[in-house]
């Protein structure tokens, strides 16, 4: 271990909060990995002078930083034979990259070669953000009895919950990752740094086309072959979806799993479905979710992700038992600070704010029967997408004023809040909705605006509809939340016909016509798991 690595590894301590490193470590690079059909993976090997457990961390972006930091040599320094592998057809590994399809039966046959290495100490964890994490579901599938525990990070166990999930195209964030994982080994690294400083434009750029799959076929020229077909399979429960998710390591593993997750990460369902799943199979599993977004596991979130990572694993691999902590740890976003909760989530009971004339939300329904809002979404100048769960870095709260003045968004603003609101939980907007076209979307969004009258957004919910039966009361589950509403703030809803590049345009009526909306007031509203109920 060289004196620069000694000296990271001091100050990350101080920053995440953890003990020092314990202990010296050597790297060896590009150890070969048989697999059963022939093929070879390479993976890096941390190994510590003093030795209490080992760790598999498997990826397809690489072996140097930033894994090499949070995920290899600051676990070696504490004790942990750490293999960092490079997963099927990246960065040096042999065979072809299709995401996630052969990690489960690669995941295996590395588990096998670690249970014949003279340096194994008997039992392994692992451990790993977003496609780091998918992997270890996908191990997860059928576990080796060797694997003793696992800390997932942002890790999705189902991509066609993520694709297609609200029955339109996430197309931003995967046309968004597709184009990274396509050159993100092109040697020409000024080129890479201009391609990576320009890729949210190129890319919203590409979504803003239609159809959404030759448009990204431009866009990535022969890489991601993948592409066309997670675009042409609109239908989650389609068994072209099966390889790409790992039920059974929900439904059967017994293997001790922390989830950690953030508020403004785009898998914070799956993250949150994850937990609830091994809970009631009562399974060894903790949750914990920060104010993060999908970037910040490599930035802010990095110290607290760590420090509870080390907890774990120094519980389940390491055999040095830490103080047991609550089943579920989160943080409540707008000053709320920390919480430990028995489960998720707690039982709250709703706030319900009601739809008004004159852009008004309520706790009374609108009295008139008739009272209507409408608006005209054109898919030629279509509602941005302004922060949120996204995988880039625009992702987060964001000031979203100006689409409360934008004519295709239906505003509703409560009262000044005098008093806190602290909202766990999903909320759910209950809508009277009908359009001139039969095949629309809707977006609906929960905001605070603060005392300043500056608008930032809290929760979204986005559905695809048949609008061709006429009106209907559909029913949108917002993101999950843990928000404080200040006192001085108000609450906004916004409901819009789209949200563009995050979810491709709907065409389903092959057209770009626009279409206008209307949604009855009187009966529509939005329900908050709120504490206190609303003042």
């Amino acid at each position: 271990m060289t004196r620069l690595a000694r000296l990271f590894g001091s100050a990350l301590s101080r920053v995440a909060g953890t003990p020092p490193p314990s202990t010296s470590y050597q790297v060896t690079r590009g150890i070969p990995i048989p697999m059963r059909d022939g093929v070879t993976l390479l993976a890096d090997h941390y190994a510590p002078a003093t030795p209490i457990g080992t760790l598999l961390v498997r990826g397809p972006y690489g072996r140097r930083w930033p894994f090499t930091a949070l995920y290899a040599a600051v676990y070696a320094a504490r004790g942990y034979h750490v293999i960092l592998q490079s997963v099927r057809g990246t960065f040096g590994s042999g065979g072809e990259f299709d995401p996630v399809v052969d990690e489960a039966a690669d995941g295996a046959d590395t588990a096998a070669w670690l249970r014949e290495q003279p340096w194994f100490t008997g039992s392994f964890g692992t451990v790993g953000l977003s496609y780091l994490g998918a992997t270890q579901w996908a191990l997860l599938q059928d576990p080796p009895p060797e694997m003793s525990a696992a800390v997932i990070v942002v890790g999705p166990h189902d991509f066609a919950a993520t694709t297609w999930g609200t029955g339109s195209f996430a197309a931003n964030d995967f046309l968004g990752w597709s184009y990274l994982v396509a050159n993100q080994e092109d040697p020409n690294r000024l080129r890479s740094l201009v391609r990576q400083l320009g890729a949210r434009r190129t890319v919203a750029r590409a979504v803003a086309e239609v159809p959404t799959g030759p448009a990204g076929r431009r866009l990535l020229g022969d890489g991601a072959p993948w592409w066309e077909s997670w675009v042409d399979h609109p239908d989650p429960a389609d068994e072209f979806w099966d390889r790409y998710r790992w039920p059974r390591a929900l439904d059967e593993s017994r293997v001790p799993v922390l989830v950690i997750g953030g508020w403004q990460d785009l898998f914070l369902e799956q993250t949150l479905a994850q937990y609830r799943a091994l809970r009631d199979r009562d399974v060894d599993v903790a949750l914990t979710v920060g104010p993060w977004t999908h970037s910040h596991m490599v930035g802010k979130a990095a110290g607290p992700v760590l420090r509870e990572s080390l907890q774990w694993l120094n519980s389940h691999v390491g055999g040095r038992p830490e103080s047991p902590r609550s089943p579920v740890r989160i943080c409540v976003t707008g000053g709320g600070g920390w919480r430990e909760l028995p489960d998720w989530p707690p039982a709250l009971s709703p706030a319900v704010l009601h739809l008004r004339a004159g852009g008004r939300l309520s706790d009374q329904p609108e009295p008139d029967d008739t009272a209507a809002a409408q608006f005209t979404f054109d898919p030629r100048d279509p509602t941005p997408t302004i922060g949120g769960r996204l995988l880039s870095a625009s992702s987060g709260r964001r000031r979203d004023d100006r689409l409360a003045r934008r004519c295709d968004v239906a505003t509703f603003t409560g009262p000044t809040l005098e008093s806190e609101l602290v909202v766990i939980g999903t909320p759910v907007a209950e809508i009277e909705h009908s359009a001139d076209l039969a095949h629309v979307d809707l977006f609906v969004r929960i905001s605070e605006v603060d005392a300043k009258g500056r608008s930032r957004n809290v929760s979204d919910g986005y559905v695809r509809l048949d609008a061709s039966q006429g009106s209907q009361r559909v029913t949108v589950d917002l993101d999950p939340i843990a928000h404080r509403f200040a006192p001085g703030s108000a609450i906004r809803l916004l409901v819009a016909g789209g949200w563009v590049p995050r979810f491709a345009r709907n065409v389903g009526s092959g057209t770009t016509a626009a279409a206008t909306h209307t949604l009855q007031l009187r009966p529509s509203r939005v329900s908050l798991p709120a504490e206190p109920t609303l003042p």
